[in-house]
């Protein structure tokens, strides 16, 4: 999925909003600079958070208690070994209802737990590039329901 430029990171992120689920993993994958803050910050503003949405490079984590759910946004890129994740205690936000964003998780694997949806954004010569994938059912099911609800948003349909 093609997206032109920040306003379109933010609309992909409003419209993975309406379709999260409780205890939904997502990773996001991509350099610095490839749009996953941005994303995270559409989910949140569609969901109702006004305030401020910075990435966690220093905190490891930002919890956000939003609209119908718990979400927790992780940011493991100063992790220096995957150990460091272990010995700060974050494994026990994945094993509960809250919606996880992983930025980074390459740092904290093989400890982390598999993802339910994996986002990678990669530049391209005019904006980015979204490639979304359902790795579990429930993945899968929130990929689909973010399909339609693109399709069927006025922004995507065509004039």
């Amino acid at each position: 999925m093609h997206l032109d430029d920040e306003q379109d990171t933010l609309d992909l992120g409003a419209a993975m909003a309406s379709v999260l689920a409780p205890g939904l993993k997502i990773w996001l994958l991509g350099n610095l600079g490839s749009g996953k803050t941005t994303l995270t910050r559409g989910v949140l503003r569609a969901l109702g958070h006004e305030g401020k949405v910075k990435s966690p490079t220093y905190t490891l984590i930002e919890p956000y208690v939003v609209s119908r759910l718990d979400l927790y946004h992780f940011d493991f890129y100063r992790l220096n070994s995957p150990e460091e994740y272990l010995d700060a205690g974050l494994d026990e936000y994945f094993s509960g209802p809250g919606v996880c964003i992983v930025e980074w998780p390459q740092h904290a694997t093989p400890y982390l737990v598999a993802p339910d949806l994996r986002i990678q954004l990669d530049p391209d010569s005019c904006g980015r590039q979204a490639s979304i994938q359902g790795t579990t059912e429930k993945g899968r099911t929130c990929v689909s329901q973010l399909l339609t609800s693109l399709r069927t948003s006025p922004a995507q349909r065509p004039d």
